[in-house]
Protein backbone atom coordinates (compact mmCIF):
# COMPACT_ATOMS: atom_id res chain seq x y z
CA UNK A 1 0.00 0.00 0.00
CA UNK A 2 1.34 3.42 -0.98
CA UNK A 3 0.51 6.29 1.34
CA UNK A 4 0.13 9.80 -0.06
CA UNK A 5 1.31 12.21 2.62
CA UNK A 6 1.95 15.94 2.63
CA UNK A 7 5.71 16.57 2.54
CA UNK A 8 6.88 19.33 4.85
CA UNK A 9 8.84 22.21 3.40
CA UNK A 10 12.46 22.79 4.40
CA UNK A 11 11.55 25.99 6.25
CA UNK A 12 10.96 24.94 9.91
CA UNK A 13 8.42 27.76 10.20
CA UNK A 14 6.28 26.29 7.40
CA UNK A 15 2.85 25.25 8.75
CA UNK A 16 1.79 21.68 9.40
CA UNK A 17 -1.36 20.33 7.77
CA UNK A 18 -4.42 20.53 10.05
CA UNK A 19 -4.51 17.46 12.36
CA UNK A 20 -8.06 16.74 11.18
CA UNK A 21 -6.49 15.72 7.85
CA UNK A 22 -4.45 12.91 9.47
CA UNK A 23 -5.01 9.39 8.18
CA UNK A 24 -7.32 6.98 9.97
CA UNK A 25 -5.12 4.01 8.98
CA UNK A 26 -2.51 4.19 10.37
CA UNK A 27 -4.25 6.26 12.98
CA UNK A 28 -2.99 9.83 13.12
CA UNK A 29 -0.29 9.81 10.46
CA UNK A 30 -0.28 13.41 9.24
CA UNK A 31 2.86 14.32 7.28
CA UNK A 32 6.41 13.35 6.42
CA UNK A 33 9.73 15.09 6.00
CA UNK A 34 10.94 18.31 7.49
CA UNK A 35 13.48 18.26 10.30
CA UNK A 36 13.82 18.00 14.07
CA UNK A 37 14.99 21.53 14.74
CA UNK A 38 13.89 23.36 17.85
CA UNK A 39 11.40 25.67 16.04
CA UNK A 40 9.82 22.74 14.18
CA UNK A 41 9.42 20.59 17.29
CA UNK A 42 7.99 23.42 19.39
CA UNK A 43 5.51 24.27 16.62
CA UNK A 44 4.50 20.61 16.36
CA UNK A 45 3.88 20.06 20.07
CA UNK A 46 1.94 23.31 20.38
CA UNK A 47 -0.43 21.91 17.72
CA UNK A 48 -0.78 18.42 19.20
CA UNK A 49 1.63 16.83 16.69
CA UNK A 50 4.68 14.69 17.45
CA UNK A 51 7.40 12.85 15.47
CA UNK A 52 7.58 9.05 15.47
CA UNK A 53 9.46 6.98 12.92
CA UNK A 54 11.87 4.09 12.65
CA UNK A 55 15.38 3.55 11.27
CA UNK A 56 15.54 4.10 7.53
CA UNK A 57 12.22 5.96 7.40
CA UNK A 58 11.66 9.66 6.73
CA UNK A 59 10.55 11.76 9.70
CA UNK A 60 6.85 11.00 10.23
CA UNK A 61 4.47 13.31 12.10
CA UNK A 62 1.39 12.11 14.00
CA UNK A 63 -1.76 13.38 15.68
CA UNK A 64 -3.88 10.34 16.62
CA UNK A 65 -7.60 10.26 17.32
CA UNK A 66 -8.45 9.60 20.08
CA UNK A 67 -5.57 10.90 22.17
CA UNK A 68 -4.35 9.04 25.25
CA UNK A 69 -4.15 11.41 28.24
CA UNK A 70 -3.99 11.41 32.01
CA UNK A 71 -6.02 13.87 34.06
CA UNK A 72 -3.53 14.60 36.79
CA UNK A 73 -6.23 14.68 39.48
CA UNK A 74 -7.57 11.25 38.45
CA UNK A 75 -4.54 8.98 38.51
CA UNK A 76 -5.09 5.39 39.60
CA UNK A 77 -2.67 3.40 41.76
CA UNK A 78 -3.46 -0.34 41.66
CA UNK A 79 -3.73 -1.88 45.13
CA UNK A 80 -0.74 -4.16 44.73
CA UNK A 81 1.43 -1.30 43.50
CA UNK A 82 0.18 0.95 46.31
CA UNK A 83 1.21 -1.65 48.91
CA UNK A 84 4.64 -1.91 47.31
CA UNK A 85 5.09 1.85 47.18
CA UNK A 86 3.91 2.32 50.77
CA UNK A 87 7.01 0.53 52.08
CA UNK A 88 9.42 1.59 49.34
CA UNK A 89 12.63 3.59 49.93
CA UNK A 90 12.50 4.94 46.37
CA UNK A 91 12.37 8.62 45.50
CA UNK A 92 11.43 10.48 42.31
CA UNK A 93 13.43 13.45 41.01
CA UNK A 94 13.67 15.52 37.82
CA UNK A 95 16.51 16.23 35.39
CA UNK A 96 19.16 14.35 37.32
CA UNK A 97 20.57 12.96 34.06
CA UNK A 98 18.40 13.55 30.98
CA UNK A 99 20.93 11.96 28.65
CA UNK A 100 21.04 8.72 30.62
CA UNK A 101 17.23 8.49 30.64
CA UNK A 102 16.81 8.98 26.90
CA UNK A 103 19.56 6.44 26.22
CA UNK A 104 17.82 3.92 28.49
CA UNK A 105 14.50 4.57 26.74
CA UNK A 106 16.22 4.05 23.38
CA UNK A 107 17.73 0.69 24.34
CA UNK A 108 16.05 -2.25 22.52
CA UNK A 109 13.31 -3.89 24.59
CA UNK A 110 13.05 -7.63 25.17
CA UNK A 111 11.73 -9.27 22.02
CA UNK A 112 12.58 -6.28 19.78
CA UNK A 113 15.57 -5.65 17.55
CA UNK A 114 15.66 -1.90 17.26
CA UNK A 115 14.34 1.40 18.52
CA UNK A 116 12.35 4.32 17.17
CA UNK A 117 14.45 6.68 19.30
CA UNK A 118 17.15 6.92 16.65
CA UNK A 119 20.29 9.02 17.02
CA UNK A 120 18.71 12.07 15.37
CA UNK A 121 15.79 11.90 17.80
CA UNK A 122 18.08 11.65 20.79
CA UNK A 123 20.11 14.64 19.62
CA UNK A 124 16.93 16.67 18.99
CA UNK A 125 15.51 16.05 22.45
CA UNK A 126 18.84 16.73 24.09
CA UNK A 127 18.73 20.11 22.34
CA UNK A 128 15.18 20.63 23.66
CA UNK A 129 16.44 19.76 27.14
CA UNK A 130 19.32 22.23 26.92
CA UNK A 131 16.81 24.88 25.83
CA UNK A 132 14.65 24.13 28.90
CA UNK A 133 11.72 22.43 27.11
CA UNK A 134 12.44 18.72 27.63
CA UNK A 135 12.72 17.08 31.04
CA UNK A 136 13.42 13.70 32.56
CA UNK A 137 11.65 12.25 35.58
CA UNK A 138 13.67 9.58 37.36
CA UNK A 139 12.98 7.02 40.08
CA UNK A 140 15.90 6.12 42.35
CA UNK A 141 16.61 3.47 44.95
CA UNK A 142 19.42 5.14 46.83
CA UNK A 143 21.99 5.93 44.15
CA UNK A 144 20.59 3.50 41.58
CA UNK A 145 18.15 4.65 38.89
CA UNK A 146 15.31 2.12 38.67
CA UNK A 147 13.23 3.78 35.95
CA UNK A 148 12.37 7.02 34.26
CA UNK A 149 10.65 8.90 31.49
CA UNK A 150 11.22 11.99 29.39
CA UNK A 151 8.99 14.44 27.59
CA UNK A 152 8.36 18.00 26.52
CA UNK A 153 6.85 20.81 28.62
CA UNK A 154 5.17 23.78 26.93
CA UNK A 155 3.38 26.32 29.06
CA UNK A 156 1.53 24.09 31.52
CA UNK A 157 1.24 21.03 29.31
CA UNK A 158 3.52 18.00 29.51
CA UNK A 159 3.87 15.66 26.53
CA UNK A 160 5.37 12.34 27.67
CA UNK A 161 7.53 10.66 25.03
CA UNK A 162 8.94 7.40 26.38
CA UNK A 163 9.68 5.61 29.63
CA UNK A 164 11.63 2.61 30.83
CA UNK A 165 12.06 0.39 33.88
CA UNK A 166 15.31 -1.06 35.17
CA UNK A 167 13.32 -2.66 37.97
CA UNK A 168 9.67 -3.63 38.19
CA UNK A 169 7.54 -0.54 38.85
CA UNK A 170 10.28 1.94 38.01
CA UNK A 171 8.52 3.61 35.09
CA UNK A 172 5.21 3.69 36.98
CA UNK A 173 6.87 5.42 39.93
CA UNK A 174 8.30 8.07 37.59
CA UNK A 175 4.97 8.60 35.83
CA UNK A 176 2.95 8.82 39.04
CA UNK A 177 5.55 11.14 40.55
CA UNK A 178 5.30 13.42 37.53
CA UNK A 179 1.49 13.48 37.71
CA UNK A 180 1.68 14.21 41.45
CA UNK A 181 3.85 17.28 40.89
CA UNK A 182 1.88 18.46 37.86
CA UNK A 183 -1.32 18.34 39.90
CA UNK A 184 0.34 20.42 42.61
CA UNK A 185 1.47 22.95 39.98
CA UNK A 186 -1.98 23.24 38.42
CA UNK A 187 -1.26 21.33 35.20
CA UNK A 188 -4.47 19.39 34.46
CA UNK A 189 -3.38 17.15 31.58
CA UNK A 190 -0.49 14.81 30.89
CA UNK A 191 -0.29 13.64 27.29
CA UNK A 192 0.58 9.98 26.70
CA UNK A 193 -0.07 10.04 22.93
CA UNK A 194 -1.38 6.50 22.24
CA UNK A 195 -3.15 4.08 24.60
CA UNK A 196 -1.66 0.90 26.03
CA UNK A 197 -2.66 -1.64 28.68
CA UNK A 198 0.29 -0.48 30.79
CA UNK A 199 -0.96 3.12 30.83
CA UNK A 200 -4.61 2.19 31.38
CA UNK A 201 -3.76 0.54 34.71
CA UNK A 202 -2.70 3.98 35.98
CA UNK A 203 -5.81 5.79 34.81
CA UNK A 204 -5.06 6.78 31.21
CA UNK A 205 -8.15 7.78 29.24
CA UNK A 206 -8.95 8.26 25.59
CA UNK A 207 -9.82 11.84 24.67
CA UNK A 208 -11.24 12.78 21.25
CA UNK A 209 -8.59 14.59 19.26
CA UNK A 210 -10.92 17.55 18.71
CA UNK A 211 -11.38 17.96 22.47
CA UNK A 212 -7.65 17.60 23.10
CA UNK A 213 -6.81 20.20 20.46
CA UNK A 214 -9.47 22.53 21.85
CA UNK A 215 -7.90 22.40 25.33
CA UNK A 216 -4.31 22.65 24.12
CA UNK A 217 -3.88 26.33 23.10
CA UNK A 218 -4.85 27.73 26.49
CA UNK A 219 -2.53 25.29 28.30
CA UNK A 220 0.55 25.87 26.15
CA UNK A 221 -0.01 29.64 26.30
CA UNK A 222 0.02 29.76 30.11
CA UNK A 223 3.30 30.99 31.57
CA UNK A 224 5.25 28.29 33.32
CA UNK A 225 6.54 29.39 36.74
CA UNK A 226 10.26 30.19 36.52
CA UNK A 227 12.87 27.94 37.99
CA UNK A 228 14.97 24.88 37.35
CA UNK A 229 12.94 21.66 37.22
CA UNK A 230 15.45 19.75 39.33
CA UNK A 231 14.99 22.28 42.13
CA UNK A 232 11.24 22.83 41.63
CA UNK A 233 10.44 19.14 41.49
CA UNK A 234 12.55 18.31 44.54
CA UNK A 235 12.83 14.77 45.87
CA UNK A 236 9.46 13.05 46.10
CA UNK A 237 9.22 9.96 48.34
CA UNK A 238 7.52 7.12 46.49
CA UNK A 239 5.36 6.23 49.56
CA UNK A 240 3.61 9.59 48.95
CA UNK A 241 2.30 8.05 45.70
CA UNK A 242 0.72 5.05 47.40
CA UNK A 243 -2.74 6.65 47.38
CA UNK A 244 -4.48 7.97 44.24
Amino acid sequence: MTLRLPWLADDPRAPFPPPAEALRHPNGLLAAGGDLTLPRLLAAYARGIFPWYGPGEPILWWSPDPRCVFHTDRMHVPRRLARTFARSPWTVVADRDFGAVIEACAAPREGSHGTWIVREMREAYLALHRAGYAHSIEAFDGGQRVGGLYGVALGRMFFAESMYSARSGGSKAALLGLAFRLREWGWPLLDAQVPSDHLSTLGAREMPRAAFLCALPALVAQPEPPGDWAARFGELPVPALASP
